[in-house]
């Protein structure tokens, strides 16, 4: 089999010999490129087109999450593997909103690297213990009703919730103070925003999604 062909993405020069070391030793990778900031990182992947990167989150100029979604927009052929120490919710969602396929934390052992980095090769996704613990647990969760149609206002919200539960532009406007022609403005912008033709169609829409309950 051929060599998976890695870049290695990290600020720091010792962690970037010690996983050029590592990789080396398996005999089965050959690290093409390295790099030491985010900008860097990309050109190495749009020079060297390589299997996969092994990228760090905190580097100087543009940051691994920057990075990772660069990447995965020019090379998609290119997997990311995240390789930090940072654990909190919001990087791990961040990185996997980017686009990378996996997420270690520093300090894994040298055969969990070696098996995480065939499987993002292989089109697989896989995390830390800890960290995919949390990534199942945020998935088996339904997400509140404000991050179901993310590109909806504030108060495009507040009229979608009181037309699902079956009020009529007058009623929303009297209970929001607005005047019946803003609630039918902003009626308007959610059937675009919800693509959907009418508001029986929203209203299907937005009690699937929690809407139109209180």
């Amino acid at each position: 089999m051929d060599p998976i062909r890695v870049v290695l993405a990290d600020d720091h020069p010792v962690v970037l010999g010690g996983l050029r070391a590592l990789l080396e030793s398996l005999g089965t990778y050959d690290v093409v490129g390295e790099a030491t900031d985010g900008e860097q990182a990309v050109r190495a992947v749009a020079e060297h087109e390589p299997d996969v990167v092994l990228m760090d989150i905190r580097m100087p100029g543009i940051d691994g999450l920057e990075a990772t979604a660069r990447v995965r927009a020019a090379n998609p052929g290119t997997a990311v593997l995240v390789l930090t120490m940072f654990d909190d919710d919001d990087t791990v969602f961040a990185a996997m909103r980017a686009g990378a396929q996996g997420y270690l934390l520093k300090g894994a052992a040298q055969d969990e690297i070696d098996r995480a980095i065939r499987a993002v090769v292989a089109g697989e996704a896989i995390f830390s213990p800890g960290v995919a613990q949390r990534v199942l647990g945020y998935f088996a969760t339904p997400p509140p009703a404000a991050e179901k149609f993310p590109d909806l206002t504030a108060r495009e919200r507040e009229v979608l919730d009181l037309v699902a539960a079956g009020h009529r532009n007058h009623a929303i406007a009297e209970q929001l103070f607005l005047s019946p022609k803003t609630v039918a403005n902003h009626i308007s912008s959610i059937f675009v925003k919800l693509a959907v033709a009418d508001r029986s169609a929203a209203i299907v829409r937005a009690r699937e999604s929690g809407f139109g309950g209180s």
